[in-house]
């Protein structure tokens, strides 16, 4: 596993480490583990996740708005 924190993760993904947080809140974030009070990522998650959010214009009816 390429376990990575959520500092890490979020410059993988070019976002803020609030972002990541708030997301992880809603629910609709990555996948992460929850060790001790610990929060990792693994990569394969955060590309998977990332992938999910493709779009090809603005207007395209997202998921997340549902």
């Amino acid at each position: 596993m390429s376990a990575k924190s959520v500092e890490e993760a979020a410059q993988y993904l070019r976002v803020s480490q609030s972002f990541l947080n708030q997301s992880r809140i809603r629910g609709d974030g990555p996948v992460f583990y929850k060790i001790g009070r610990r929060v990792v990522y693994e990569t394969a998650d955060l590309d998977l996740w990332k992938e999910t959010r493709r779009r090809r214009s603005t207007s395209e009816y997202s998921q997340e708005a549902a």
